[in-house]
């Protein structure tokens, strides 16, 4: 399972630790994955995401999911975000 973020594609970072000598050697900078449930109220049903604590906080300022995907960008979704927004935009023209 690929370390990402399905709303927002926020992934892996790399850098360097740095010691008080400086020497520098590689590290990794993992996101902060969680796996959730949200509430899609157009599709009246729940989706399980595995999303960053940023996406959540910003899942909820915009005001739930069904605003989140059909604000967000498309490049950034994954392919399951990417197939819900697409059954929310069909149940919200119908």
């Amino acid at each position: 399972m690929a370390r990402r973020c399905e709303l927002t594609g926020k992934g892996v970072m790399t850098g360097n630790n740095v010691s008080h000598a400086l020497n520098r050697t590689r590290r990794r900078f993992l996101p902060n994955l969680c796996d959730v449930t949200l509430i899609s109220e157009t599709l009246d049903r729940q989706v399980k995401l595995r999303i960053s604590a940023s996406a959540l906080r910003t899942v909820e300022h915009r005001g739930g999911l069904d605003a989140f995907l059909l604000k967000a960008d498309d490049a950034d979704l994954s392919d399951r975000a990417l197939g819900l927004k697409k059954e929310i935009r069909q149940a919200l023209a119908s």
